[in-house]
């Protein structure tokens, strides 16, 4: 029997036409919200020509949108790999068998998964300045919120992927000789990655769109250039927010398909894997069947 159809039992004639009344009526209302927003914002006269002409425009990209998304994808991507590393290294201290290590690392996350990131950007351009005696960047004020908030979630990702993990594995990892280093970094982080990769995403996606956050402090990303200065300039507000929307739509969707490749090609790997195994375990069987076959017939008496 397989997994689909112990987790999910198929619908019956009843059930399936009540499931394609329900998507009927779900396309028509959404399909009449969709079109009640275009009514009202075609009242308005946000669809003039006047208003989406400028992106037809060379300049408009080059001076605004370009700038802005690019600075965007530099946040979002460092912000990434810091939260990753953050993340992993708070649920290995979380982990930890050493109280003295794990109380600290349990309260980092919850504080930093409590304060609003919003708050916490601005404190570090504004506040962290009068602690260290030197100014902070626009971006590094940025990407330390995205990482201290991010990484306090992302760590509540890992620990529940580590322990989710068969124990057994563990065991036999400390019964060859393996150190609880060893063990974490080839075994257990590994595979919750793996196991936990839809939440990491989700995660991931999240940290791109909270670059818009930075406005607060004046960084140059997508929502500040792209949007209010294009929209200061131009006179298009709602135009230049719907078109980077749909920028930030695109990207978000491109992350998403990278990472269902990614998963795609990790359980094929896996599944590649356990057929190596199986076969392995299949030759050594019949290698020491024949073995024994052959030792018993060499030890036959002769008559």
């Amino acid at each position: 029997m397989s997994t689909n159809s112990v987790l999910y039992d198929h619908p019956g004639p009843r059930a399936r036409v009540r499931n394609a009344v329900l998507t009927v009526v779900f396309g028509v209302a959404l399909a009449g919200l969709l079109w009640w927003v275009y009514a009202k914002f075609d009242e308005a006269g946000q669809w003039e020509g006047a208003l989406w002409k400028p992106f037809t425009e060379t300049a408009t990209w080059t001076q605004f949108i370009w700038p802005g998304l690019r600075a965007t994808l530099w946040a979002a991507a460092v912000g990434m790999v810091l939260s990753l590393t953050f993340g992993i290294v708070l649920a290995v201290g979380r982990l930890s068998e050493r109280r003295w290590v794990s109380i600290p690392a349990g309260a980092l996350v919850e504080f930093f998964r409590a304060v609003p990131l919003l708050i916490m950007i601005f404190f570090v351009f504004y506040g962290v300045p009068f602690l260290i005696q030197a100014p902070v960047t626009a971006f590094w004020a940025v990407v330390i919120g995205l990482t201290l908030y991010n990484g306090s979630v992302l760590a509540e990702a890992f620990r529940a992927g580590i322990r989710s993990l068969p124990g057994g594995q563990s065991e036999a990892a400390y019964a060859i000789g393996m150190r609880k280093s060893q063990v974490m970094q080839l075994i257990l982080i590994p595979q919750a990655a793996r196991a936990m990769l839809p939440v990491i995403v989700s995660q991931l996606v999240v940290l791109l769109k909270d670059t818009a956050l930075g406005y607060i402090v004046a960084y140059p990303e997508l929502l500040q250039r792209g949007v209010n200065d294009l929209a200061a300039n131009k006179g298009n507000i709602v135009a230049a927010a719907i078109v980077a929307a749909a920028i930030y739509i695109v990207i978000n969707s491109l992350l998403t398909a990278l990472a269902n490749w990614l998963d795609r090609r990790s359980q094929r790997r896996g599944i590649r894997a356990q057929r190596r195994v199986a076969t392995g375990a299949d030759r050594a069987a019949g290698t020491a069947g024949t073995a024994g076959t052959a030792g018993a017939i060499v030890g036959e008496p002769q008559g």
